[in-house]
């Protein structure tokens, strides 16, 4: 009996809810560590760019104002 059919002889409920729940507590934590991992380097790159184009914007405000 392969994969397919252990899963096509349990009920839906086992499929669509047990199993998830399941994997959720068992890799819930690594889950959340990733996620957390990579809001956090977006966030960054965000404040990197908004850093960026600040330091841009009175770069240029004060060499146009210079010459």
């Amino acid at each position: 009996m392969d994969v397919k059919g252990t899963f096509a002889a349990l009920p839906w409920w086992v499929t669509w809810v047990a199993i998830p729940v399941i994997a959720l507590l068992v890799f819930g934590g690594l889950i959340m560590n990733v996620v957390g991992f990579l809001v956090g380097l977006l966030f960054k790159l965000l404040l990197f760019a908004a850093l960026v184009g600040g330091l841009v914007y009175v770069v240029r405000k004060f060499t146009s104002s210079g010459t």
